[in-house]
């Protein structure tokens, strides 16, 4: 949200009942009496965050305003840090950087992935912010949303979805958006949301109470994806993480499903359910193929040079719907 060329990728926040049943609380609501499930340590999503306000800190040294700033919109905000100090307010209302620091240190841009070679900033841009408020916000909602998640499936699924989704969405974003930069986490963090989705859908069987966790959960996407249609919000980010981590889920989130767990309490001679159920294993797959084939394409067209908006004329409206308070022409 740094002038007219950059784009803050937005946060997706989710509010938690803090009172939970210490073995049967799940991403989705609470699990039928019967179910039980042991808890991972959370330090993975503890040390994103910390990694995450490193690398802030990093950005304000090498932005250096005192030093680099010309004074035309203003003074550097909060002096007294320094070198650390921000951009002037009207450059960045965010209290960050300038454009042109987060573009030397990986911000997501069309131009130097496809003609520079510099594909790595499909990973970079996850982990940078305009500003401490867009820092805050997401790293507020990672802690909400991905120490729970932590907690019920373990650090290496829950940091695969949380890298993959960023990726899934900064491959969307560049493919539409290629005037502006873009950075930001919340691409990874609409990623869990959408595992969580995936997970409550694919593990149906073990939960009590279904449609209030499912009406709750859409509800939170459906708010969060529509602040992305406002102005300078990468909503492109927002949808790519979420259909990454969506399908993610049904992959990695399964569940053996109610009752295989308490088999071995069972008689000797009494028939035993399968491990899993026929839609968690067609969801596996069909979840498996869309996968590889939404990447696959993603990248091909991407590294092709393709804008993504010749092919879909009313698609920038999911970015941003113009009013007659902004336009969307930047």
């Amino acid at each position: 949200m740094i002038g007219n060329r950059d784009l803050e990728r937005g946060t997706a926040t989710k509010s938690r009942n803090q009172s939970y049943p210490q073995s049967y609380y799940a991403s989705g609501g609470t699990y039928d009496v019967g179910y039980s499930d042991s808890q991972w340590t959370s330090w993975l999503v503890p040390m994103i965050v910390v990694a995450n306000v490193a690398m802030f800190v990093v950005i304000m040294f090498v932005n250096n305003c005192p030093k680099n700033h010309n004074g035309v919109q203003g003074e550097c905000v909060a002096k007294f840090l320094g070198r650390l100090s921000f951009q002037p307010l009207r450059e960045n209302p965010l209290f960050g950087p300038s454009s042109s620091t987060l573009e030397k240190l990986g911000a997501l841009e069309w131009d130097k992935i496809v003609h520079q070679n510099q594909a790595w900033r499909l990973i970079t841009c996850i982990w940078l912010h305009a500003g401490v408020i867009h820092l805050l916000a997401n790293m507020l909602s990672l802690v909400f949303i991905g120490i729970r998640l932590e907690q019920q499936f373990g650090f290496i699924r829950v940091g695969f979805i949380y890298l993959l989704s960023g990726i899934g969405g900064s491959i969307l974003s560049a493919l539409f958006i290629q005037r502006s930069i873009s950075v930001g986490a919340s691409g990874a963090l609409f990623g869990l949301l959408g595992a969580m989705l995936s997970e409550l859908l694919t593990n149906w069987t073990i939960y009590s109470n279904k449609a209030a966790a499912l009406i709750t959960l859409v509800v939170i996407i459906a708010i969060n994806l529509a602040v992305g249609i406002l102005p300078h919000v990468d909503n492109f980010a927002h949808i790519g993480g979420f259909l990454s981590g969506f399908l993610l889920g049904f992959l990695l989130l399964i569940r053996p499903q109610f009752g295989w767990l308490e088999r071995r309490h069972l008689p000797a001679d009494t028939r035993l359910k399968s491990k899993y159920t026929v839609y968690q294993y067609a969801f596996l797959v069909f979840a498996a193929v869309l996968l590889i084939l939404g990447f696959t394409v993603g990248l091909v067209m991407l590294f092709k040079g393709e804008n993504a908006n010749k092919h879909c004329s009313w698609c920038h409206y999911l970015s941003c719907v113009p009013t007659s308070r902004w336009s969307c022409n930047n």
